[in-house]
């Protein structure tokens, strides 16, 4: 499982966590996330914009 960082804010999507509160239960690939994903901190940025973190897959 991978983990993806938003570049502005610092959130962390991580595909163990997922994101509940947007509708990604745990587990969710960060390729089922939709490319218009908001950040859900800042939403200043969307999932283009994420880095993959060291460690990930």
């Amino acid at each position: 499982m991978a983990t993806y960082q938003c570049p502005d804010c610092g959130y962390v999507y991580d595909e163990k966590v997922g994101c509940e509160h947007e509708g990604y239960p745990a587990g969710t690939q960060w390729e089922d996330i939709p490319e218009e994903f908001p950040c859900p901190d800042c939403f200043v940025r969307e999932k283009p914009d994420f880095e993959m973190l060291e460690g990930g897959k």
